[in-house]
């Protein structure tokens, strides 16, 4: 996944969201920007164009960074956590390297956030028939 660096960060955060989640930025924009306008632009020009498209890591690197440190939040990060084991998969993370992450993140977040992370990559790749 190469995103162009002459573009906005809107234009590039558009064009990655396209490639990983690219049913995100409408459903944002349906549910939160009625009662909070641009929302869902902002979350595509910060998350994607700022933060998941800079230079340093592949995006591999990114997903595990991403998945570990929601894994260590705990259960109340289940929706984004689908999201991102999801975007994951696209990025060519496999399932065990996936759950291998999660693993490792029990150390530091808990047995009890590790196991409820495991279930979420488990709904994911049955929902993917993977």
């Amino acid at each position: 996944m190469t995103i162009g660096t002459k573009q906005t960060a809107l234009e590039r955060g558009r064009e990655l969201a396209g490639q990983i989640a690219p049913k995100m930025e409408p459903a944002l924009a349906a549910r939160y920007d009625e009662i909070l306008p641009g929302m869902s632009e902002s979350l595509v020009e910060w998350a994607y164009g700022r933060q998941l498209s800079r230079p340093g890591l592949d995006m591999k690197s990114r997903y595990i960074g991403i998945i570990a440190a929601l894994t260590a939040l705990g259960a109340q990060t289940t929706p984004q956590l689908k999201i991102q084991i999801s975007g994951a998969l696209k990025a060519g993370l496999t399932k065990h390297e996936i759950a291998e992450t999660i693993w490792q993140t029990a150390l530091y977040g808990g047995l009890p956030a590790a196991i409820n992370a495991l279930n979420t990559a488990l709904d994911v790749f049955e929902d993917q028939k993977l």
